[in-house]
C-alpha cells in the first residue's frame, strides 16, 4: 500500500512541478503580408484598377486592428476588397 501512495504522491510532484514552468510566448506571423503582431500600423496601399476584358476590377488593401495578444502586442490583419467598377 504504501509503494502505490509513493507512486500517487512521485506523479502528484511531477505534475506539479512540470505545470509551474512559465513559457513566456513569442509571436511571429508567418505571412506578413496578411498579417502583423505588434508595431505600428502598416500602411495601406493605393487603390488599383485591373481591366478583365470586359469589366474591370478595383482592388483596396486596409489595414485594420484586430485584437492583441495574451502579452498585449497588437493583431493587425488586412482586408482585401474587391468590386467591379466600369473600365475607364
Amino acid at each position: 500500500m504504501s509503494f502505490r501512495r509513493s507512486l500517487a504522491a512521485i506523479a502528484l510532484v511531477s505534475l506539479v512541478a512540470g505545470c509551474a514552468t512559465t513559457i513566456a510566448p513569442t509571436y511571429t506571423a508567418e505571412k506578413q503580408n496578411i498579417m502583423r503582431i505588434g508595431g505600428e500600423k502598416p500602411s495601406s496601399k493605393e487603390s488599383t484598377v485591373q481591366s478583365t476584358g470586359s469589366f474591370c476590377v478595383e482592388t483596396s488593401e486596409v489595414w485594420h486592428e484586430d485584437g492583441t495578444t495574451p502579452d498585449g502586442q497588437t493583431l493587425w490583419a488586412k482586408d482585401t476588397i474587391r468590386k467591379v467598377v466600369p473600365c475607364k
